[in-house]
This record gives structure tokens, sequence and C-alpha cells, in this order.
């Protein structure tokens, strides 16, 4: 293969004894003139081999075919009005809508197509003040993490003049008599905003109808600058909690100010669970907790007369719990139960009631309300059934088909999902799913697209995927693969996935498919890997190590230079599941597995379809640069080395409709043609 030049600056350092070149450092400057140089001689070189073939043009059909449908999202309350997201199947992004009682007519609130004329300036977080008058809401411009944040009038429909800037990773936390909201801001970058480190947040308070510069600093620690913050504000009460993480932790800090303008008082001051505020009644208080209970439960704070009593209310179980809500004057919990939700419900003292009853298994969401509600709404969802939402009377769970994802020319009953296990390396079953046409004949030679996780005690749940039924609409498979790292049987699955255990996750997915194959599931003449993000540190590596096993690998805005992660902007939150690059023995084993630095001159890699996009400040793109041009040099044969960077897009989230389906046609595309050429 003829490569675009990439230029190569010798470079070597020492780290922990260890002398480790890294000769396209410059391309981490990636606005530069050279960078951008680069990507766009790079992106010309991709055309070529993903511009145009069949199998593009057909999923892009079958694409533009699916999502031409309304979608919304699951409703919820707040005092007498509803809101939630739709979108009628052609618009690039969907519109909040809101109604002002049961009976009343909806009407869009917030329509973000509006805010640019392709679509690229995302509506992020939205949050409706206590007496539901006050909306207010974030936009990302072209992907960014960055958040500004705007306040309209719910009622009126007008934007008012308030403007926060430099704002990440926060909500908008209403006060009680909605005078402003407190969020999270970070320092102003001085040089790249999409480049340099975030640290030391400030939690702010903004006055509505105020200059940001009047904002008022709630709580700091310049002495942690890797401290980041939450706010509870208690309904009806002076009391507020503050949470405060470390890094993806889902372990917190607990503070509580018993009256405004108080000290915060420590109630948990060290890292040795998580504590998730989930509502109260008086003096009573609930809250999901990991401490000491590694599948999760559910506990009691009782603050009376300036003291503090812990109570377990519901206690751990088998099965880990994913979410607990409070409402009906009870405790709603959703437990997984092998990847599938099971929801109980308990009274407030924690005695078991009963159970939400369905006539699938999947994934369900919602239960959102307040503690008097009796009503509700949920969705449910499958890996081949389009999401449905049900409104449920929590008296006697009754439920009522509210809306049903219908899509054109799609019938649930012309799919099968199979939920198994297979065994991992070291003998531990790892659940997987598989999902294809009924009838398809599945063989060696069968299309198989493999995905996989494992991170960030994040699961990998059933769920319907426009893109997934794209590919097995072209005869092929998908598998789903429920790696460690992951939260799916709760803490000691994750752990078993993280720091020192990382390399477990890529032999869960290697293993995953010498299973299928061994089923004659495919193939490796005819297997594709596919993670997204710490997925795509999952996909790089483990095609590295493993590189017979695979005929196409899709490396995703992914985490591969494991040296240097740290040095931009939130990528030092990682550490808590990756490890320290500044630690000599975690540098070794980072250094065991990292994709950058595990590439082997002269081997012959599987085609790689590396992707990334200009404005992604989550995992900056100079990943993926480094990583395809030394692959490139460094490739031994001609399965050829691809990146595709998309421009006015970031990390993923508020990515509009036609890049979507641009983005899927052409990289299922180019792996199924891979595949299916002899």
């Amino acid at each position: 293969m003829s490569y675009p030049e990439s230029k190569k600056i010798e470079f070597s350092e020492n780290l922990h004894g260890f002398e480790v070149e890294d000769s396209y450092r410059w391309l981490e400057d990636f606005t530069s003139e050279e960078s951008v140089d680069w990507v766009e001689r790079q992106n010309a070189f991709t055309k070529k081999f993903i511009g145009k073939n069949s199998y593009k043009k057909s999923i892009a059909k079958d694409l533009k075919k699916i999502w031409g449908n309304e979608s919304i999202s699951t409703p919820y309350k707040v005092k007498d009005k509803t809101f939630y997201s739709f979108n009628d199947g052609s618009w690039q992004q969907s519109k909040l809508m809101v109604k002002d009682c049961d009976d009343c007519e909806e009407r869009v609130l917030l329509d973000p197509n509006n805010l640019s004329k392709d679509g690229t300036i995302s509506l992020g977080g939205t949050s409706v003040s206590r007496n539901g008058s006050l909306l207010a809401y974030s936009i990302s411009d072209g992907g960014s993490d960055w958040r500004t944040w705007k306040v309209l009038d719910i009622n009126s429909g007008e934007v008012l003049e308030d403007n926060i800037e430099w704002a990440k990773f926060s909500n908008a936390t209403w006060e009680n008599d909605d005078s402003g909201f407190y969020y999270q801001k970070y320092e102003e970058p001085k040089d790249e905003l999409l480049k340099e480190l975030n640290s030391s947040p400030e939690l702010m308070f903004h006055k509505i109808g105020t200059d940001q510069s009047e904002d008022i600093i709630i709580y700091e620690n310049p002495d942690k600058p890797r401290w980041g913050w939450g706010i509870t504000v208690v309904e009806d009460s002076k009391i507020k909690f503050l949470s405060i993480s470390e890094g993806t932790d889902e372990r917190n800090r607990l503070y509580v100010q018993l009256e405004p303008g108080a000290s915060f008082i420590p109630l948990i001051d060290e890292l040795i669970g998580a504590y998730q505020f989930l509502g109260n009644k008086e003096n009573i208080f609930w809250f999901y907790s990991t401490e000491g209970s590694i599948n999760g439960k559910v506990v009691s704070l009782e603050i009376k007369n300036g003291s503090f009593v812990w109570n377990d209310v519901i206690s751990q179980t088998d099965n880990s719990i994913r979410s607990v809500n409070l409402i009906n004057n009870s405790i709603a919990v959703s437990y997984l139960v092998d990847t599938f939700s099971e929801v109980h419900f308990f009274s407030l003292e924690g005695e078991y009631k009963n159970k939400l009853t369905t006539d699938k298994k999947g994934t369900i969401s919602g239960f959102y309300g307040d503690l008097e509600d009796t009503s509700s709404y949920f969705s449910f969802t499958n890996f081949v059934t389009p999401r449905e939402i049900y409104k449920i009377d929590l008296t006697d769970l009754s439920q009522e088909l509210f809306w049903k994802e219908d899509l054109d020319g799609y019938d649930s009953n012309e799919y099968v999902s199979e939920f198994t296990f297979y065994k991992s390396k070291d003998g531990t079953q790892i659940p997987i799913h598989i999902n294809h046409k009924k009838s398809l004949v599945i063989d060696k030679e069968t299309p198989l697209l493999l995905y996989g996780y494992g991170g960030f005690n994040i699961s990998i749940l059933p769920g319907f995927s426009k893109g997934y039924t794209a590919w097995m609409n072209q005869g092929g498979v998908v598998a789903v693969a429920n790696l460690r790292g992951g939260g799916e049987y709760g803490d000691a699955w994750h752990e078993d996935g993280m720091l020192l255990n990382k390399q477990n996750v890529f032999d869960d997915f290697a293993y995953a498919a010498k299973h299928l194959h061994s089923k004659k599931i495919g193939s490796p003449e005819t297997t594709a890997i596919d993670g997204r993000s710490n997925g795509g540190l999952l996909v790089a590596a483990t095609m590295l190590q493993n590189p017979d096993l695979f005929k196409v690998a899709i490396p995703q805005v992914g985490v591969l230079d494991m040296l240097r992660f740290h040095k931009f902007t939130i990528g030092w939150a990682w550490e808590s599941d990756y490890g320290s690059p500044d630690d000599k023995e975690e540098f070794e084993n980072l250094l065991a597995y990292s994709p950058l630095h595990n590439i082997k001159k002269g081997a012959c890699y599987p085609t790689t379809l590396v992707t990334t996009a200009k404005r992604d400040d989550r995992v900056v793109p100079s990943h993926s640069f480094k990583f395809a041009a030394k692959l490139q040099e460094y490739q031994g044969c001609d399965n050829p080395i691809l990146i595709r960077v998309e421009g006015r897009a970031g990390h993923g989230a508020g990515t509009p409709r036609s890049k979507q389906i641009n983005q899927i046609a052409e990289i299922y595309g180019f792996a199924l043609l891979t595949i299916n050429q002899k």
C-alpha cells in the first residue's frame, strides 16, 4: 500500500527505565496546519476505499428508511407539565416538547434544529425548575463536551438573557425557589479549548437575571484539582447534599449542608462506596450505596437534632442494581439478571411488595417522578424489539402502551436474539447476545460483527440498534459480548477488568470470537470487531494481540496511547480504571497493552478502519492520528490501514441524523465489502 506520507520526527524518552519511542508526537497538536493537512490527505485516501460500494449504498438506503419514523424519549413530569423529546424522523435533532397538562396538546418548547443549518449544534442537558416555570438547557457546538447554559421561560417560550459558559460534565440543579441554579465550571482554556487539561472545577450558583461574572462560588478545593462536584437541593427543605467525585470512580464522598450559607459537614469522607441521593420524606433521606455491598443496596439517613443515623433498607442480592427510583411512596429497584432488567417494588421501609411483569426479556428504564406520584412511564427494548413506552398506574401496576417505535418495513418476528455464555481464557463464563434474521443460514462464511466495551462499570444492555439492524439485513450476525470491566454483575465484574486486571477484557473479547467460530458462526475471514472509546482501545489491543483472528478491525474514537491519555482534557479521570502512567507498576501494565506501543513492525494486521472526529475533546483525536500513522508504517501486508476523521463532530453525543447515517453506511459498508471480497 502506498499511504499518504506521515512525517516522522525521531523522538524517544526514558520512562520508568523503559525507552519509549514516539515519532508521531507532532500529531498531538491536532489543530495545527500540518495536522490538518495530514487529516485531509488521509481522508482523501480513505475515501477511495469507503466512498462508494454496493453495501454502503444498500445500508444507507436501509437506514434512511428505518430512521424515517418518529421517535420520542421516555416522558417525565414536573408539577402538571410533561416533557419529552420528539423527532418525526426527518429532523437532524430531536425537539423538546411539553404538555402543560395531561389533557393539553403538546407543543414545541425548544427546537435545536434552529441553532445551526447542518444540525451540528445540539441540545445537551435540560433541567426544569421546581415549579415548572423555567428551563435551563445546555448546547454543544460541534460535539464538544463544553456546554453553554441558557434559560427559557416555559410558559412564554422566551429565551432569557442568562448565558453561562465553560461548564462541563455538569447538570443544572435548581434552587427550591427557582431563583437560580448550581453548575460546575472549569477555567476558560488559555490556548486550545479542545486539548487543554481540565481540572480544579468550581461549584457555582447562578442567579437568574444576572451576568455570569456575578455568579457565586459555592464550593471549591484548589488543593484537590481532581475533585468534581455534584449538588442535591432537597425539595421543600434547607438541606443540601454535596457529592465529591474523583475521576470516573463511582465511589464518592458525601457532605451535607443543614442551613443556607453554613459549612458542608462530611458524612462520608472516604471513597468507601457510591452514595447517590434518591429522595426524602421529612427527615428521612434515601440513598443508593455500594459501601460493603458489591451489588448495591438502598440505605436511609435520618437527620434529627444534629445527629446522623444510617440504616440499611434494601440489602444486596445476587443480582446487581442498575437503578433506583422513589415514587408512589415506594422504592422501585431495577436489577440486572444476566443483563436483563427485572423491576421490584418495595415499601419505604424496605418490605418487598411486588414486581413488574413483562412478556419479553430486555432493558427497562424510567419510573421518573416524585414520591407522591401514582403514575409514571417506562420504556422497554431489546436487540430485536424497537423501543416501546408504557404508562403505568403504580397503584396496581397496570400498564398501557403510550408509544411504540414503528419502523417502516421492520418486523421483529423476522429476527432472533439468542443469549448464551462462553468460557474466557481463565474459564470465566462470559454472557453474549447473538442476533440475526431468522431466515439466515449461518455458517463459517457468514459476516460477523462482534461488539464489546468492557470498562468503567458500564453495562452493555439489550437495546435496539438501527446500525445493527442494517448489518443483519445484509445477511450478517451481530454478537454483543458482556465483557468484564462492565457493571453487568456488580463491582466484582468491574474490578476483574480494570487496572492490573485489564488484560482479562481483551482475553474475553478474543475468546468471544473463538467461541463463535467454533460454532461455525463466521470465521477469522468473515469477522469484524467494533468498539467505541474504551471499546476502541479494546478493538485495537485485541487485534494487535490476535491479528489472525479477525478480518476487519474498527477502533472508533479510541484511547490508544495509554502512556499519555492523562495529559489531555479529562483523560486524567480515567486513571481510576486504567491506572496511572506515573506509577511504575501501573505504567508497566499499561505499556504491556497500549495499542500505540505494541505494533510489531512487519506483522500482518487485519484491515483496519480507525475513526475519530476533529472536535472530540473527550478522547482527543491525536490518539487515533498517531496510532493510524504508526500502523500504516509498520503494516507488513497489503491489508489497508485507513483513518476516517469526521468534521464538526465530537465523541458521539449530539451527532446529527445525516452524519450518523453516513458514518454507519461507510464503516459497515466497507467492512462487508472487505469480508465478502474473495
